[in-house]
């Protein structure tokens, strides 16, 4: 029996999700607890295609790509603890409740996305997980969410 997957470089991020550049909103994610609980990590950078228009002069990473961040951390989660490698993992949005705002993510910040499942096991569909993204330890956001993951059959 091989030992559980308690972290995920890009490399396997990339083998579990099917999202590429520039949708690809998760570089590293560590503290895997099987499907109950891991981090995720988002270097933030001035690069991303979101900034030229979200502001000019004043650039902030938008809301909604901060809660899919923080719901491709719970799939990789998901995936790299079910051994789900082979990118045909997808995970769809039901419900996103109880979504806040905090804090500005600017270029240059590491966003952290602290993930929970709090509905949900191995062989289900629809999954509730809870987030909080964090930057310098300051919450930037938080929500709660509900996804369909359509995990393929063996």
């Amino acid at each position: 029996m091989s030992d559980p997957v308690t972290e995920a470089d890009i490399l396997l991020i990339q083998k579990i999700l099917p999202h590429r550049y520039p949708f690809l909103l998760v570089d590293k994610v560590h503290s895997i607890n099987g499907t109950t609980s891991a981090v995720g990590i988002k270097n933030v950078t001035m690069n991303e295609p979101h900034f030229q228009g979200h502001f000019p002069g004043n650039p902030i990473m938008p809301g909604v790509t901060i809660v899919e961040a923080m719901a491709q951390t719970t799939a990789v989660m998901v995936g790299a603890t079910l051994g789900l490698t082979e990118g045909n993992l997808l995970v769809y949005f039901m419900a996103i409740d109880g979504c806040k705002f905090r804090r500005k993510v600017v270029p240059g910040d590491v966003l952290e996305m602290h993930v929970e499942t709090t509905r949900g096991k191995p062989g289900g569909k629809v999954w509730r997980f809870k987030g909080v993204a964090t930057v310098d330890g300051e919450m930037a956001a938080e929500a709660e969410f509900t996804a369909m993951m359509d995990i393929p059959k063996a």
